[in-house]
């Protein structure tokens, strides 16, 4: 890895510095994990820091990573990523809802730009400073004085050395910034920074033995106690700073958080974690998913059934019963369900694929037409969903229109990645449709496509 590849793989992990039912996707290496609850809270967390930063059109995404570690961070000025562990880690919203406004302190601060700047200026110091060292490796070769080769060896990397902590003092920089920046953005919400403290204060604990041994200028990040101290200076200035979460969206954070570990865990994690003295919602939540995943069908579905009848109009209870009605052999029962869960989402696209699913999984002919409706409208919000245009696919070829089928397996396997698999396909999709066709056009971008490319 080239001395900028590593500069930016230490920017890529900018954010805390921590590494301690979903659907899971792989994305260019990545375990994704896509749950149209856990996004919908995600969303309503960013929205307002986002506006307070002048981001709210930017298109903003944020992607959770299947992975227990505590930790997000930005790659990108389109994405905030954020791993499973710090969301069932977080015992409040406002404590991840401080991690996103620190994310988005980086990207309002612009910092990947700048860091590429900044790693492009280093790369012609380091190679100035490399040729001057060569020289001087060779004057001192030349002139036969003693420890020469130590001369030469200490010419070539002190320049390089002092290169890379310059560049490392400059992230910690962007750091401290990106925190006075996310309180900034709460403050303007009328949002609490004690959680961001807080969490960040947990990890600073966490650390403190091993903080002991560590060179702090050689940190991507200022140390946990630097920090710590830096962040409650500033945060406790917030006329916000005892302010808590409203009750209704703790209730949301901590179903959240249930439904992870109720996909994650193992039946016996489950039971010490939510025991049956537990009768809360969330612990009647990751019961019941523990239940569709380990026990039998029966059983679970009297148990989010039991869920439905206190809370009729939550569409994840519905969805939960369609997905492990689906799962269980039972497509033709899971579309009454799923079919309600659509109808009260904001951003249904995923629950309308697991639709289309079902109703392609019923073998009902009829089916196919609403299928397609559904799957299209699903792909319009989610245009990079393989198995979106994996059961398209079916649909259409339920109906004979192997055009249509072969395109939409070309745009599946172009989704997954699978470039060879989906040029194959559209060279065979355009053969079906008529020359010039909008079907043709589509099949005809698939096949020049180059790896990189984007579908239009």
């Amino acid at each position: 890895m080239s001395r900028c590849s590593r500069a930016l793989a230490l920017l890529a992990a900018t954010a805390l510095g921590v590494h301690s039912g979903p659907a899971i996707s792989q994305t260019r290496g990545l375990p994704l994990i896509r749950d149209v609850e856990t996004e919908q809270l995600l969303r309503d967390y960013t929205q307002p820091v986002l506006r307070a930063a002048g981001l709210a059109q930017q298109n903003i995404r944020v992607v959770i990573i299947n992975n227990r570690g505590f930790n997000a961070f930005v790659a990108d000025g389109r994405r905030i990523f954020i791993n499973t562990g710090a969301l069932m880690e977080s015992k409040t919203p406002n404590e991840i809802i401080g991690v996103l406004a620190h994310e988005t302190g980086h990207i309002a601060g612009g910092h990947l730009s700048k860091m590429r700047e900044e790693i492009a200026a280093a790369e012609t110091n380091a190679i100035i400073a490399m040729l001057l060292g060569l020289g001087a490796a060779i004057g001192a070769a030349k002139s036969g004085s003693a420890g020469a080769g130590q001369i030469a060896g200490a010419a070539l990397s002190a320049p390089q050395e002092v290169i890379r902590r310059s560049l490392i003092s400059y992230i910690r920089a962007q750091e401290d910034q990106a925190d006075r920046a996310a309180v900034k953005f709460l403050t303007a919400t009328g949002q609490s920074p004690k959680g961001m403290y807080d969490t960040f204060k947990r990890l600073a604990d966490q650390l403190l033995f091993t903080a002991k041994f560590i060179d702090p200028y050689a940190q991507t990040h200022p140390m946990p106690a630097e920090r710590v101290t830096a962040l409650e200076g500033v945060a406790r200035q917030s006329p916000y700073w005892d302010k808590k979460d409203p009750p209704e969206l703790q209730l949301r954070h901590d179903m959240v958080r249930a439904k992870l570990f109720g996909f994650m865990e193992r039946p016996d994690s489950i039971a010490r974690r939510y025991p049956l003295s537990d009768t809360s919602l969330p612990a009647r939540y990751a019961r019941a998913i523990s239940a569709y995943k380990y026990s039998e069908l029966r059983g679970a579905v009297g148990q989010i059934d039991a869920l439905i009848q206190v809370q009729p109009n939550n569409p994840y209870f519905h969805e939960l019963k369609g997905q492990a009605l689906l799962e269980g052999g039972r497509p033709a029962e899971a579309i009454a369900p799923l079919r309600r869960a659509v109808s009260l989402t904001k951003h249904p696209a995923l629950i309308q694929v697991m639709l289309g699913q079902a109703l392609l999984a019923a073998n009902e002919k009829s089916h196919a037409e609403e299928a397609i409706g559904l799957l299209r409208a699903a792909l319009r919000e989610e245009p990079e969903t393989p198995e979106g245009y994996a059961q398209l696919a079916m649909a259409y070829g339920r109906k004979g229109d192997l055009a249509q089928a072969d395109l939409a397996s070309a745009q599946a396997a172009f989704a997954r990645g699978d470039i060879k698999t989906a040029r194959e396909l559209a060279a065979r999709a355009k053969t079906r449709f008529p020359v010039g066709s909008p079907g043709w056009v589509q099949a005809d971008d698939l096949v020049i496509l180059k790896p990189k490319t984007k579908l239009r």
